[in-house]
């Protein structure tokens, strides 16, 4: 299956997680997995959640993001990948000044 983000309509999502301002997703969602492409503007972040039935995989495109996994910060540049299992917490902020753009693959794990 082929996805092409630039035919996908964007949604853009306020305050995702309990993030500040908002981040456009562009997405493919079935029951088994959600794999995304996302931009935050400079300024905005997802808040903080916990992955209770599912992990997520981000690759970073261009600009940063200081990603908080479980308390610990990390930037997250272009060309790398961050991964937060199932039962652990995470969040991202665009501390910069250019759009984040990011891939995540979002699968979710059955009991």
């Amino acid at each position: 299956m082929l996805m092409d983000f630039e035919k996908i309509e964007q949604d853009v999502i306020m305050n995702f997680k309990g993030g500040e301002k908002y981040a456009k997703m562009q997405q493919h969602v079935d029951d088994n997995v959600r794999i995304l492409r996302g931009v935050l503007v400079p300024g905005a972040s997802i808040g903080i959640h916990t992955h209770e039935c599912n992990s997520e995989i981000v690759y970073g495109v261009s600009g940063e993001a200081v990603v908080t996994m479980d308390g610990k910060k990390e930037i997250l540049k272009p060309g790398m990948v961050h991964y937060c299992p199932m039962g652990h917490t995470h969040g991202m902020k665009n501390e910069g000044e250019e759009d984040f753009v990011m891939i995540a693959v979002v699968p979710e794990h059955k009991k």
